[in-house]
């Protein structure tokens, strides 16, 4: 590379002749990444603004240059798995990151209208476009592979796994807060002879649940998890409280306790972060959760504080990497069946999002947790099935 007249010039990697992006690739060179490497994991620029872009708008900036083609790597979970795994996504925060963590800090972004976005933007994007990417089941949540072998196994073995450390009994009144396309309700009223009343926020999950599940003790509610009312002999939350934000999580927790049964238990599975510090990334909010906000342990375990007692808590985490692997297969197998809908710049956006979050679980940055609360403590203890 060489400089003439004042003018950059940039080589075949698409890294330019200057101090930022030769500290740029230095450092992902820190991370066993190389700019125009041949390996599947080394990235390719195709034009010399990614860097920059990157620098000035984080990960923001950087997936929507991704999003653009700017750039591309062969495997990018496995780009994503050691860029975080090396922790060099900390070099990369820039002011937009600050002005997204005083937003989410002083505002509240998870109330009102604002409670249904999601709902809205992500999970009605259309039953037919989940149903390929989903088991059988549609659950939209981590499965438990410990003996599993694919993609329903795993989604099936976590459903008993809620069931069983739930204790569920026939003839239970159960609540399902955030309940998806009631994968949950449907496997619990099919094989352990509960009652299930689920809530939602998008029309078309809860349309899904009417149509699916007629002949079960099952229903749907288009309410807000606020609205609850009533009183269950069991609670169950799974992939709902990332959506809930931490000026609402006490709500959410007293909530649960108003309407659990005295001597009821409440399952809680979530995502989370490692640290309280951070907030939802600003890619992720603006293309795919809108109002997300992802808790740490410490935030849950503050948020139950007096109201409810912790009885046991699970982080199989890593499963995730495996979950969203197998969802990204089914995407890019039914692909063509939605390219003339939705478009190339949708599925590069899709392919981030599933694939950079895979990468996010493996290194360990994102944890899930199964927690499990009762409101006295079990007499003689909880013992985890």
């Amino acid at each position: 590379m060489t400089k003439n007249n004042n003018v950059q010039v940039t080589s075949a990697s698409g890294i330019s002749d200057s101090k930022l992006h030769r500290t740029v690739a230095g450092l992902l060179e820190r991370a066993d990444i190389q700019i125009g490497g041949s390996r599947p994991w080394d990235i390719q620029l195709h034009t010399p603004d990614v860097i920059d872009r990157a620098i000035s708008k984080g990960n923001l900036g950087f997936g929507e240059a991704y999003m653009d083609g700017h750039w591309d790597v062969e495997q990018l979970d496995q780009f994503f798995y050691r860029l975080l795994n090396s922790q060099l996504d900390q070099h990369f925060k820039s002011r937009r990151h600050l002005i997204y963590f005083l937003t989410a800090s002083l505002l509240n972004l998870q109330r009102g209208k604002r409670a249904w976005e999601v709902g809205q933007f992500h999970y009605d994007l259309g039953n037919d476009f989940y149903q390929t990417m989903l088991d059988p089941r549609m659950n939209y949540s981590c499965g438990y592979w410990k003996n599993a072998e694919n993609l329903a196994e795993a989604q099936e073995a976590k459903l008993d796994l809620i069931c069983q450390k739930l204790g569920l009994q026939p003839g239970m009144r159960v609540l399902d807060i955030g309940c998806g396309w009631g994968s949950f309700m449907g496997y619990a009223a099919e094989h352990y002879g509960v009652e299930c009343v689920g809530f939602t926020v998008s029309q078309a999950q809860a349309d899904w649940i009417r149509s699916h599940y007629p002949g079960l003790p099952v229903e749907v509610k288009l309410q807000d998890y606020r609205e609850v009312e009533g009183t269950f002999d069991r609670i169950a939350s799974v992939g709902m409280f990332e959506h809930v934000g931490r000026k609402n999580h006490r709500e959410f927790m007293g909530v649960a306790n108003r309407v659990l049964a005295g001597d009821g238990l409440f399952l809680l599975h979530t995502i989370g972060n490692k640290k309280t510090t951070t907030v939802s990334d600003p890619w992720t909010e603006k293309y795919i959760f809108p109002n997300g906000d992802l808790p740490s342990a410490s935030q849950i375990a503050h948020a139950s504080d007096g109201l409810f007692v912790a009885e046991d808590v699970e982080n199989f985490g890593a499963d995730y990497d495996k979950t969203l692997m197998a969802w990204h297969a089914n995407f890019e197998a039914a692909w063509p069946d939605f390219r003339d809908k939705l478009g190339d710049r949708f599925y590069r956006m899709w392919r981030y999002y599933l694939l950079s979050c895979a990468g996010a679980f493996r290194a360990r940055e994102l944890q899930l947790y199964q927690w499990v609360f009762s409101k006295e403590g079990v007499p003689g203890g909880y013992v985890r099935p």
